[in-house]
Formats: C-alpha cells, structure tokens, sequence
C-alpha cells in the first residue's frame, strides 16, 4: 500500500510539511478570490480620483498652477497609456488608477482658481454694508443669520469687495425676505479660523462657497428701494428662488405651529431659523438629527414616493400598462420630483449629493441598467467629485458615500427571498414582517457602522441609542411624515393642504416624543475625543474595501475601518486659547472649564468634545484654581499657574500685567505685550495668535508648555491667513 494511499487519498506528510500541495491550494484559492472581482476595477477610480484631491488639500503650501497642468497632462499621458493592447490588464489598471490620481490632484487646484474671491480685511471695523439679501442661513448661537451678496462696502474699492458675506443680526425681529435690498452698519471680519487644532476649518469652507467675510449687524437692516437693473440674471434667479422657499417656511410655521412647522419647514425648504433648540438638542442625543438636514433619506423618499405612485398607477391600468414603458416613465417623473426638491431645498451640499445620487439611479432605470448598484454610487461620487471637488474635505461626503456603499454592498449579499406557493395570507404577512424587521435593523446597523468613524471624528458625539431611535422613527418618517408634508406643499395653492399638513402635523409629534424618550435614558450621548489626524482616511479605505471587495478577503478592511475607534488619544491639553484670545478653557480632570462661559461659547465647546472633555462650566473658574474679573483671571493657588488677560485698555493692561508676572509662569495677553521686565517663562500675545491661530497648551513635569497650534496645520493655502 502507497503512503498516499494510507492517508486516504491525501498528499503524503513529507509533501504536506514541504507545501507544495498547501501552496497550490492557496493559489487557487487566491485566483478565485481574485476573480470574483471581474468587472469591478471601475469602482475604484472614484476612490483614486478623490485620492487625489485629498492629496491636494492636505499638502501643507499651495501647489502652482503649472503644477496642476503637469498633472493634468500627465494624467492624460497615462489614461492614454493604458489602451495599449500590448499591456497586461493589471499594468491598464494601474495606468488608469495612476490617472484618476493626479487628475483628482489637478481638478483640487483649478476648483480653487475658478472660486479665488476677495476676503474682507482683517481687524474688524465697523462698515456701512449695502447689499442684497441673498438667502437666510441656519442660525448660530448668537441669533439669525443672513447671507448677503455685497452692492457696496465702506472703505473698499469694488475688487476688494467679498462676492458673499454673512451677518449674524440682532434682536428677535425675523430675517428680511431674499430679494431684499438693504443696508446696515456691521462688524466685518475675514471667515475665522479653525476653533482648535485640527478642528473643522469654517474659512476653507467658505472660501469656496464664495463667502469672503462674516459678521454682525449692529443695527437694524433698513430696507432700501430695489432696483435689478445691471444684476447678473442667476442672482436675480437664485433670490426668488429664495424668496418663494422663504415664503413658504413662513406659511408652514404660522400654519402648523413652532413646534411641529420648525421641523417641516427645515424637511422641505432647508430653513431651519425655526427649530427650537430643545428640539435640535433632543435629536441629536437621540441619534436623529440626520433628520433636519436635507439629505439622502429625504430624497430616497421623495423620489422613491413619486416613482413608486407612478408606477403603481401604470400598471393599475392594463390598457396603459400593455402600451407605455411604466417603470421608465416613473423613473423620469421621479428624477423631476428630486431635482424639484433639491431646487425648494435651496441644493445645500448635501442635498445635491444625494440628489446626483438619486438621479444617477432613476437615470440607470431610464438606460435599462440596475439601479442600485454599485457602479451608479461610483458614477455620482465621480459627478460630486468632479463638479465640487472639495467635498472629498467634507463630513456630509464622506458620510453619505460611506453609508450608501454600505448599503448598497448590504442589498447585493442580501440572499434572493425563497415565495412559497398558495401559503396561507397569514403566513406571508408574518414572513414579510419579519423580514421587514430583519432588514431594517440590518439596514439601520450599516449604516451606523459606516458612518460611525465619521461622527466620532468630526462630531466627538455618539448617540447609544440611535438604532433602536431610527427603527422606531424609520416608517414614520417613510410611510407618513414625508409623503404627507409633500403632499400638503403641493395641495395648499388650492386650498386643500390641511389635512396633508395635520397628518405632517402628527408624524412630526411621534419624532419628537421618540426623540425625548431615547434622549432622556440614561447616557443617552457619550463624547469620544478626536483620534489622530491618519485614523479617518484610513478607515475610509478600510470601509471602502469591505464593501467593494468580493468574498471573505474583503474582511481584511476591518481593522482599518477601525483606524478611528482603536487609534491612540493624545493626552487632553491643560489650557486652550481661541485664534484671538478672546475666550479660553482650561481642563479640570476630565472636564473642561470655560474661563468667559458667556463669549464666544461655541469654539470651547468644539475644543472640549474633541478632547473628550465634559462641560464643567458649573465648576466656574474658582475649581480651576483661577480668580476671574471683567478684565483678566489670575492664579489663586491652584495648580495651573497661569493668568489669561482680556482687556486691551493700557493702564489696566499694564495692571494686571504686573500681577501676573508675580505668579504666573505662563501669560495669555489679548493685547500687544506692554514694556517693563517680566520673570514669568513664557507670554503669548496678540502677535503669536495672529500668527498661530488658536492653541492647545499642555504643561510638562519641568514646569515647561508645549503648544500645539492651529494655523500650521492649516498651511499657507488661499484660505488661510498667511502666517508671519
């Protein structure tokens, strides 16, 4: 008897120990895998096109333009390469990769040629601003918001003039309607920086919306006798665009009331001036604030009702159905409903990415191609990308792409449902309920999962009980909320809009009571600190590959996508100073201190949730070892030894300077650093914060700071002030 055949057929041990047999199995094994991913190169050149942009932003000075250009040819050079047949079709793809790269690189710096606008200067004079008002942004913490496209600006000449600016106004009068010709004194400042380090970067943002300055309204805006002669035609249209959704969140509001037209009117027009902060808060601990924010679930249900109603009514007609395309027809009026929804949205960002993603589908329906997939995600991400390229920098895109990949990739490993013949109704209402419930935690949970590196990065919030929250509010929002709200839009004009508007009226009750169910349980919201800079590009990839890959090698993505859940926290700082020393904080154990809880609140609170600090305002300064006036804190024995001065008035400069060089070792002055010896180690004044930013400062066991500041991580790029 052969060894072979005393092992059961089995190669022999020596040729097992050896590998030969192990290692042709492995390499099979490798081929099937590999081939399992005929057909899907494609879905990878829109992560190789934003690949490159997001090369571009990070780059830490601005490329030149001939560089750009380089790139451009470059990229052609390659695309052009890789159709020579005398290639393998491992090298093509390279070539085609390499290509979407620096073609991603190229478009991140023409898109910022094609927006370079005039910024308003820095120092924040008063100005007398006349303009014209373009839209009514979201509110912020000090109160309503306008955005203003400029006619003239005191003091500056007509190509120093922003194309955009933003005002925060005063006192609880509502916002002037769009198409509004005023005029106003204001406080007129370039876009700020960064909160913190690493933190969201407003200005860049700005930048390319075309917003050259921000600031408040010192007075009322008086309107002025409006004249469109000489207006370029797509303002004039963009403001009656405006003025009509304006219009119709007013109505929506006097019609259903704050509490429920707040909500409606930001679900239909984008407004969201209404919404009571009690409300948005409750949202958010409950995981649902997804829902005020136009974006691709409005759209799905939009384009989904309209499609589905259409197609319904098609085929309830046999003479229709037996002569006209009923599923294209649907398609297409439901490609018209999106684009009208992303119009009375007022297209934010992401409305228009989920409206190019929900156009890309009905369009795939019209082509006769499936259209759910993932080569129709690809092609709308490749869309956004190459219309706005800077979107690859921001939260929405990254989190509406990951978690539609997700589900996307969720739909094609969803096993084909076995339909049993003449089961009784009430099995088939049991099977479709429970499959229903299957699917929408399965649903529920991708998307989470996908996006949840995301809001841990950008947002340091995560809300324990948003599943059980979404599956809740999920056939509400679907079944009744959105269809009813659409409804009662359209009806209305002809007086029958009540009914629609009431049952809106009711869903929206049901979201609220399940929003302050789940936000009033215990640890409802947990605050995790911001991971390293690395961890979220990493966890991109790591969530692209595991929904993009074929077979059981695509969980080889899994510890990278969860770069952000597992990367090491730097220790929270001991001090942070915003960008103009105005306010500051100061970390007591694991909370955060603000040391002028009453200005400029909100860069505190972004710097405490990114270091995982709870807010212990209540402490005061006193618990920080601090003893505060209106003009400066000083130390008052505690353990951190240092004085922050706010007053820019000499004498009392010059005052507290004194005292705080007797006993502080570091000193934050708002002012110029006046003359006259000082022991104190160090001192940072106005000059160090024009040139850094906003800092984060940790003290060491020698006595000595380290500083981590804002502004060099920003770069010398076109959106940041360059630094000195």
């Amino acid at each position: 008897m052969t060894e072979e055949a005393a092992t059961g057929g089995r190669p022999p041990l020596s040729m097992r120990l050896a590998g030969g047999p192990s290692l042709g199995r492995a390499s099979a094994w490798l081929r099937r895998q590999a081939s399992l991913q005929a057909g899907r190169f494609g879905l990878w050149t829109p992560v190789a096109l934003g690949g490159g942009t997001a090369v571009y932003f990070i780059l830490p000075a601005e490329p030149s333009f001939a560089l750009a250009v380089l790139a451009l040819a470059l990229a052609a050079a390659c695309a052009l390469a890789s159709l020579s047949s005398s290639l393998r079709p491992a090298a093509s793809r390279v070539l085609v990769l390499a290509a979407c790269l620096l073609a991603g690189f190229a478009l991140g710096r023409m898109r910022t040629e094609q927006v370079r606008a005039p910024v308003a200067p820095e120092g924040g004079e008063v100005r007398r601003v006349e303009a014209w008002v373009v839209d009514v942004a979201s509110p912020g913490q000090g109160g309503s918001r306008v955005l203003l496209a400029p006619v003239a600006i005191a003091g500056l000449a007509p190509g120093e003039t922003p194309v955009r600016i933003r005002l925060t106004l005063r006192g609880p009068e509502p916002p002037p309607a769009p198409g509004t010709l005023v005029s106003v004194p204001a406080l007129l400042n370039p876009p700020p920086p960064p909160s913190s380090p690493g933190s969201y970067d407003f200005a860049r943002d700005a930048f390319f919306d075309g917003v050259g300055g921000v600031g408040l309204a010192l007075g009322q805006l008086r309107a002025l006798p409006p004249s469109e002669a000489g207006l370029p035609g797509g303002l004039v249209l963009q403001m009656r665009i405006n003025a009509f959704r304006w219009d119709l969140t007013r109505r929506l509001v006097d019609r259903m009331g704050p509490d429920r037209g707040g909500l409606a009117a930001a679900m239909t027009t984008g407004h969201e001036a209404f919404v009571p902060a009690a409300q948005v808060e409750a949202l958010r601990a409950a995981g649902l604030a997804h829902i005020i924010s136009i974006s691709g679930l409005h759209m799905a249900i939009v384009g989904g009702f309209v499609f589905g109603l259409l197609r319904l009514g098609v085929a309830g007609v046999p003479a229709l159905a037996l002569r006209l395309p009923g599923r294209k027809i649907a398609a297409g009026s439901g490609m018209i409903a999106t684009l009208g929804y992303l119009v009375l949205s007022g297209a934010p960002d992401p409305a228009l990415r989920a409206g190019v993603t929900a156009c890309a589908a009905f369009a795939a329906i019209l082509a006769d191609r499936r259209a759910i997939s993932l080569r129709t995600l690809a092609a709308a991400a490749t869309i956004v990308l190459i219309l706005r390229p800077e979107a690859v920098t921001q939260p929405g895109f990254q989190m509406s792409f990951a978690a539609t990949a997700a589900l996307v990739a969720l739909a094609e490993a969803w096993p084909t449902p076995v339909r049993e013949i003449s089961a009784p109704l009430a099995v088939r209402l049991l099977q479709g309920a429970l499959t229903a419930l299957v699917a929408g935690v399965l649903i529920s949970l991708a998307a989470g999962l996908a996006t949840g590196p995301f809001a841990l990065q950008h947002f340091n919030r995560v809300a324990l009980y948003g599943l059980p929250a979404n599956l809740v509010t999920e056939p509400v929002s679907t079944l009744l909320l959105m269809p009813a709200l659409a409804l009662g839009v359209l009806l209305t004009p002809l007086g029958l809009g009540d009914l629609p508007l009431e049952a809106a009226g009711l869903g929206i009750d049901a979201l609220n009571a399940v929003a302050r169910t789940f936000a009033g349980l215990p640890g409802a919201e947990q605050v995790v600190a911001s991971a390293p800079p690395w961890a979220l590009p990493v966890a991109f990839l790591g969530i692209l590959f595991i929904c993009l890959w074929r077979g059981p090698l695509r969980w080889l993505g899994l510890p990278l996508a969860l770069a952000v859940n597992l990367a090491p926290r730097m220790p929270s700082p001991d001090l942070w100073v915003a960008h103009d020393a105005a306010s500051a904080a100061v970390r007591v154990g694991d909370a955060a201190v603000f040391l002028r809880p009453d200005v400029r609140r909100f860069g505190a609170e972004v710097w405490a949730r990114r270091r995982g600090l709870s807010m212990g305002a209540e402490a005061g300064p006193s618990g920080a070892g601090l003893v505060c006036s209106a003009h400066a804190c000083q130390p008052g024995g505690g353990d951190l030894p240092v004085a922050v001065i706010w007053t820019r008035r000499p004498g009392v400069l010059l005052r507290e300077f004194q005292a705080a060089c007797a006993k502080a070792e570091l000193i934050i002055l708002r002012a110029e650093r006046p003359e006259g010896p000082c022991a104190t180690r160090v001192v940072l004044d106005d000059s160090d914060f024009r040139a850094g930013g906003a800092v984060e400062l940790w003290r060491r066991p020698d006595g000595g700071w380290d500083a981590l500041w804002a502004q060099p991580l920003r770069g010398l790029r076109p959106w940041s002030a360059p630094a000195p």
